[in-house]
């Protein structure tokens, strides 16, 4: 289970993440099911919310955002991940195709509006993961980056004690490192909670997590989708 130092504790409560694992994933670059039911998804959202008002003042976005400031993340430029998706989708455009498994968990942080981080469970060491105040100047290799950044010192990010390696900064970008690939079968999926968030909230994301991902992953063919929860 993840560890949060006490200062983190201390100057962010509520901080926290509920986490799941799933094993025995079959990971593919597409599956047809799995991009009709996008498509259903995608106009559920547009009916829940169907202004860019509506998605400033929606509270869980509200909450990422105020912690996003103070962990030196400028929301304006760098969105929350269900933000950004639920951005994507009312502007008219589909969800990113990246992988089955990674598609199937933007669903439930679309559905959801919580940020959702993954990563290959056989490359991270699950006992050893903390949760800490970034160093200055510390190296970060993040999905989708070219090459390492330095951080300023004030980010949350969680650390593989074991390897000595940066998973994620918490809670916008995971670690190119221990992303989710074709050839990932053991997944560790974190519910990313901050202040303000209910836990009750995350209970629902790890919901939507496991069932869309179960769906999709668990068999090498995928059965129609259910009503949403």
């Amino acid at each position: 289970m993840l560890e949060i130092t006490p200062e983190l504790q201390s100057s962010f409560p509520g901080l926290g993440v509920l986490e799941l694992r799933m094993d025995g994933l079959i990971v593919r670059d597409l599956d047809p099911a799995l991009e009709s039911f996008k498509r259903e998804v995608e106009e559920r959202a547009r009916r829940k919310m169907t202004s860019l008002n509506e998605v400033r003042t929606q509270p869980i976005f509200r909450a990422y955002r105020d912690f996003f400031w103070r962990v030196g993340i400028d929301p304006t430029k760098i969105r929350p991940a269900g933000e950004a998706l639920t951005r994507r989708v009312l502007g008219g455009r589909d969800l990113p195709r990246l992988n089955t498994a990674v598609d199937a968990y933007n669903l439930a942080s679309l559905e959801t509006s919580v940020a959702i981080a993954a990563f290959d469970a056989e490359i991270v060491n699950e006992g050893s993961l903390l949760m800490r105040r970034a160093a200055k100047n510390e190296p970060f290799h993040g999905i989708g980056m070219v090459s390492a950044d330095s951080l300023i010192g004030i980010e949350v990010v969680i650390e593989d004690q074991e390897s000595k390696e940066l998973i994620a900064v918490y809670p916008y970008r995971d670690s190119a490192g221990s992303r989710i690939t074709g050839r990932t079968e053991h997944v560790l999926f974190m519910m990313c909670g901050v202040p303000g968030i209910e836990a009750a909230a995350l209970e629902r994301a790890k919901d939507f997590t496991r069932d869309y991902v179960g769906r999709f992953c668990l068999d090498s063919t995928s059965a129609r989708p259910k009503a949403a929860l």
